[in-house]
């Protein structure tokens, strides 16, 4: 993502949560299979990793299983890694097709707690707009809470 990228809000969503662990944890969990798929996804929703490499270029895919018992294929490729600053990637579904969208996750250091920044950028501005129909945003805040949950825990029983 580009500066020029983030002056168009049109085609963004961003949600932000201050989580109850230091940074070098929370970013842990998001690097690593074991941990992601025990929180990543809204309420109600199950992870399943098939593979994860996590390095500038790696491929993450796994299966996002809903409430409903129906499968979302996913893949993410890791553009860019600053431990434990900041990730940049492209998320798609199905293998093959083109990235819905970019994604970048900040993580900022508060003490001994972490602001987690997710701000997803869409082609255009219908993709983003459909995208918020489907219930991005409360996903989001859904996902955050739950890593927040996960990671306090881990936090509290090292």
């Amino acid at each position: 993502m580009t500066t020029q990228d983030f002056a168009d809000q049109t085609r963004m969503i961003e949600v932000s949560r201050l989580i109850d662990a230091p940074r070098d944890l929370v970013f842990e969990v998001f690097t690593t299979p074991g941990h992601i798929d025990q929180w990543w996804g809204p309420d109600g929703f199950r992870n399943e990793t098939h593979e994860m490499e996590f390095r500038q270029g790696g491929i993450w895919r796994y299966t996002m299983h809903g409430p409903d018992g129906k499968a979302w294929p996913n893949w993410i490729r890791y553009r860019l890694i600053e431990r434990p600053v900041r990730l940049v990637y492209d998320h798609g579904g199905e293998l093959g097709e083109p990235a819905h969208f970019e994604g970048q996750i900040t993580f900022e250091a508060k003490g001994e707690r972490t602001l987690v920044t997710l701000t997803l950028l869409f082609p255009t501005t219908e993709a983003r707009d459909a995208t918020l129909k489907f219930g991005a945003v409360e996903g989001g805040k859904q996902t955050l809470a739950r890593l927040d949950g996960y990671a306090a825990g881990l936090r509290d029983a090292g």
